[in-house]
């Protein structure tokens, strides 16, 4: 017999340093129901199981198409995106929890500034001096172009994080998202002019010298990088650095 229901359990949390508590929800079952929609549907009725009015649940969501990787969570205890998680797809209770590698705001979002202060740190960018016309950019063959795109699907959504032994508040380590967008910059032909730079970063605290190899990362990724050849790419990279490094001294 078809599901006519959907029930939910969600952890609440009003802060991080507020005690965390469990509520339930059960909502009409309609075709087609992915988490977001769920969680829209809870919003505008937050009443529990039990029939307690309770505050709506908050969480983030901007592209709902498993591009912007706001809305990643926990989602039966896997990081994943709400937004493709199909209730079709899912045991239930299904259970809804923040991830845990992040400081908690509330509810279901979590504070991710640490991802784009490391990107930061690692100049993932390509400088362009805007002060006058450049002309057309370097071309680049359609070989390097089919290496570097899988590269560039990476959408800052943490799961790599997430699920990543090394990374935490244990540790200062970057993770495999940050070493994925070395190797990407240091591809371009442009990028490629700061590439030491880059590389100076990665081989600091926190950089490629503390992967541990779990390889969770690869198994993980929602866009299915490639993380771990960039690890052992970057890796080549950053000894061949440090080698040249040393004869500089």
């Amino acid at each position: 017999m078809a599901e006519t229901t959907v029930r939910f359990r969600i952890k609440r949390q009003d802060n991080g340093a507020a005690a965390a508590r469990w509520e339930d929800f059960v909502l009409p079952y309609r075709s087609g129901m992915n988490v977001i929609s769920a969680l829209m549907a809870i919003q505008r009725n937050p009443t529990t199981t039990d029939g307690v009015k309770t505050t709506p649940p908050v969480w983030e969501a901007s592209c709902l198409e498993e591009v912007c990787g706001s809305c990643t969570m926990l989602v039966n205890g896997q990081a994943r995106q709400a937004c493709t998680a199909l209730i079709d797809n899912l045991e239930q209770p299904i259970s809804l929890e923040p991830m845990t590698k992040f400081p908690l705001v509330r509810d279901l979002i979590v504070n991710r500034t640490k991802m784009f202060d490391n990107l930061k740190k690692v100049k993932a960018w390509v400088p362009v001096d805007g002060t006058y016309d450049l002309g057309p950019g370097p071309r680049i063959s359609q070989e390097k172009q089919e290496e570097m795109y899988p590269l560039s699907r990476c959408m800052t959504c943490g799961v790599c994080l997430e699920v990543c032994p090394q990374f935490g508040p244990q540790s200062d380590f970057m993770g495999a998202q940050i070493i994925n967008a070395v190797r990407l910059f240091n591809a371009h032909p442009t990028g490629a002019l700061n590439a030491d730079e880059r590389l100076e970063a990665i081989t600091g605290a926190g950089g490629i010298q503390d992967c541990g190899n779990a390889q969770n990362c690869v198994r993980s990724c929602p866009k299915d990088i490639p993380l771990t050849a960039s690890i052992a790419e970057v890796n080549r990279q950053a000894t061949k650095y440090m080698f040249k490094r040393m004869l500089r001294r």
